[in-house]
């Protein structure tokens, strides 16, 4: 594609964007985000050829006269739309997709003084909203929204919108989403959905008690002690497994694992159970409270007495492959 083509289809990028675009004289003469991107592509071919003092000084130019700064090693896919643009920063390892929405003030900053990969991977179709902050070498998966002011500093699954700080997830993923929209401001409050999620379990349980109080008040007998439920087979076990590990609630969210795709695989032998959980972050700082959690839970059924947890390498394997058990517990 030639350089003319290229500035044309980021001029119509603007157009599919921006309702308040009314001209083509408009968009070229006072689109500042676009004018950062048409400086960044020379600050970046001239970073390539290692030109690297005279990139920084387009890059420089680029920040003084837009209010834009891109990094010159960043690199940028095609149809990206910075809007209004003042103050967004986009640091030299970041990665973004195509069809990508930034509004102002958004950061994509590292978080180490290591000359590695330590910004951001946004993919395709991504919007982030106003003043928000990415930080570190973690991905913003496609079709994914961050919501305005928040701070992400956890990978994001594609389809997912996040919001608060620190971010959090907000309803399930939608990874089939395929354009940008702009109801950015229409988001849910995740620390209200977790405490809807609290209620309604406590309701469930007030009313369980209920049930038992007015079995005890008609004279019914409570069930015996000692008397063993008979056993299931291991396929209705591995169901009922299934059904309370639903119990396990991610609490930065308020979602079960399973409904957000977190549990991998389980697998039943006699009374041994194994879990094996893909968790999108290696070193999750709720590893332990989901292992406590999930043999409490699955402890609680009939003749299971060994509940194996294993966490497996978030990054999806080749086809045919078996993913690489990070850690394991017993």
């Amino acid at each position: 594609m030639s350089i003319l083509q290229r500035a044309r289809e980021d001029i119509e990028t603007v157009f599919d964007k921006d309702p308040a675009a009314k001209s083509w004289w408009e968009v070229v003469c006072c689109y500042p985000g676009l004018h950062a991107i048409w400086l960044h592509r020379l600050a970046h071919a001239l970073w390539q050829r290692r030109l690297l003092l005279l990139g920084r000084l387009v890059s420089h130019l680029s920040r003084w006269l837009t209010g834009v700064e891109i990094h010159p090693g960043a690199q940028i896919g095609r149809r990206l739309f910075v809007d209004h643009g003042m103050g967004v920063v986009i640091g030299e390892t970041s990665k973004i997709g195509e069809d990508v929405l930034l509004y102002q003030g958004v950061v994509l900053g590292g978080t180490t003084l290591e000359k590695v990969k330590r910004h951001p991977t946004l993919g395709d179709n991504v919007v982030i909203g106003s003043g928000a902050t990415v930080l570190g070498a973690i991905t913003i998966g496609d079709n994914a929204k961050v919501g305005a002011g928040s701070v992400v500093v956890r990978s994001v699954p594609p389809g997912a919108t996040v919001v608060g700080v620190p971010a959090r997830l907000v309803g399930q993923p939608q990874p089939g989403r395929d354009q940008v929209d702009l109801e950015h401001g229409k988001l849910a409050d995740p620390v209200v959905q977790a405490l809807s999620e609290a209620f309604d379990r406590q309701s469930r349980l007030e009313e369980r008690i209920r049930t038992l109080e007015k079995r005890l008040d008609q004279g019914l007998p409570a069930p015996a002690e000692g008397i063993v439920p008979p056993v299931l087979d291991e396929g209705d076990l591995a169901s009922r497994v299934r059904s309370v590990l639903r119990e396990v609630i991610d609490p930065e969210v308020g979602v079960s694992l399973m409904d957000l795709g977190f549990v991998h695989d389980v697998s039943i032998d006699g009374q041994r159970v194994h879990v094996q959980l893909a968790l999108p972050e290696p070193r999750c700082p709720f590893m332990e409270y989901f292992v406590v959690q999930i043999r409490r839970r699955v402890k609680s059924l009939n003749g299971l007495d060994i509940v194996e947890v294993t966490f497996l390498d978030p990054v999806s394997p080749a086809e045919g492959q078996t993913p690489e058990v990070l850690v394991g517990e017993r």
